[in-house]
């Protein structure tokens, strides 16, 4: 968000930081993106803020990832269950993102215009919260599956998977309008958060959204791992052989969920963080240092949640297969070999 963030524009700030937190602000004089900045600051070595290059790249990869798992799931006929339309609600949320930064480096360098960065800003916030919120309906999902294994594929999931969707869709579309509704600081300039034109209210309505998301899918992935530690000392004791499969199979469970959460911890809880301590004034090389490890959490996700699910593969390598091999009766058999041969052996706390 290259307009995003407040420049400090005092005589005591070095011309070398001040370059950089002009080039992050994107300061324009035509569009007025920048509060104040100092007349003896030499211009630019570069006409294209780096920062937002990096952000374009990234959008771009989190677009084409996700892109691949929306096709796979909206034309495979069997991946209709509510894992998968829970995972192809994250892909979609993540692909409206990665999109959005595209559009953000779009209109800030080729069309610039304060209302079309707005609406920028808006539909970010609206894909990336869509994105956390689909991650903490997946958590939910992973749990009542775990905790109740015998009813969880029933139509009443499939029910209680949408309203979650909904919900976690409506909340996002909410929280995307406020700024392009009136919540925002274009109108009041010493309003603005690190984050133009959010105000700090804003900003700390959605941090703290964050935090309390953050919170409640810790704690259910430590309920989760305690369910994943008894099935696998039940199973071990089935068995008769308390030791070594109880230990890896204890160590896989727990590790994925580390990762799981690993991953989206350090992702988003700079970034969050920063949103509640910082202020308009700092340099905003730190909001683009916090912002840009925040969207490789939507670069992550097809692989952890999608590409590392074997049906999914399997689906991926049909879809392969029929575009290098249009044969109908090749592709034809194909799908039926698949299809034959799946089986649940992936994961089951990703699954």
């Amino acid at each position: 968000m290259n307009d995003s963030a407040a420049v400090n524009g005092s005589d005591t700030t070095a011309p070398w930081e001040a370059a950089v937190a002009l080039a992050a602000a994107g300061c324009s004089e035509n569009n007025g993106s920048c509060l104040a900045y100092s007349a003896d600051v030499p211009p630019l070595p570069f006409p294209v803020n780096p920062w937002d290059i990096m952000l374009c790249i990234s959008g771009t990869v989190i677009a084409c990832e996700n892109a691949i798992v929306v096709a796979i799931i909206f034309y495979t006929p069997s991946l209709r269950t509510p894992m998968f339309v829970l995972i192809g609600s994250l892909a979609t949320a993540d692909l409206l993102a990665g999109a959005g930064l595209i559009l953000n480096f779009v209109f800030q360098h080729v069309v610039s215009s304060e209302t079309a960065s707005l609406i920028t800003v808006g539909f970010l916030v609206a894909s990336f919260a869509a994105s956390i919120g689909s991650l903490l309906a997946i958590t939910v999902d992973r749990y009542f599956s775990l905790y109740n294994a015998l009813t969880y594929f029933s139509d009443r999931t499939l029910r209680y998977v949408h309203a979650m969707l909904v919900v976690t869709w409506g909340a996002s579309l909410g929280l995307g309008l406020l700024p392009v509704l009136g919540w925002n600081c274009l109108g009041e300039p010493l309003d603005c958060s690190i984050v133009r034109p959010l105000t700090r209210g804003n900003l700390t309505v959605l941090a703290a959204s964050f935090f309390a998301i953050f919170a409640l899918m810790l704690s259910l992935y430590c309920r989760i791992c305690k369910i994943v530690c008894r099935h696998a000392h039940q199973i071990a004791l089935q068995q008769h052989f308390f030791g070594a499969t109880h230990y890896v199979a204890t160590k896989r469970g727990v590790s994925t969920l580390a990762i799981v959460l690993g991953t989206f911890g350090a992702s988003w809880l700079p970034f969050a963080t920063y949103c509640l301590v910082g202020q308009r004034e700092y340099p905003a090389v730190y909001t683009y240092a916090t912002l840009l490890p925040a969207t490789y959490n939507s670069m992550i996700n097809p692989i952890i949640y999608a590409y590392r699910n074997t049906e999914i593969q399997r689906s991926l390598y049909v879809l392969l297969c029929s575009c290098f091999r249009p044969d109908r009766t090749y592709r034809s058999s194909v799908s039926k070999r698949v299809l034959a041969d799946v089986r649940a052996d992936s994961d089951p706390v990703i699954q």
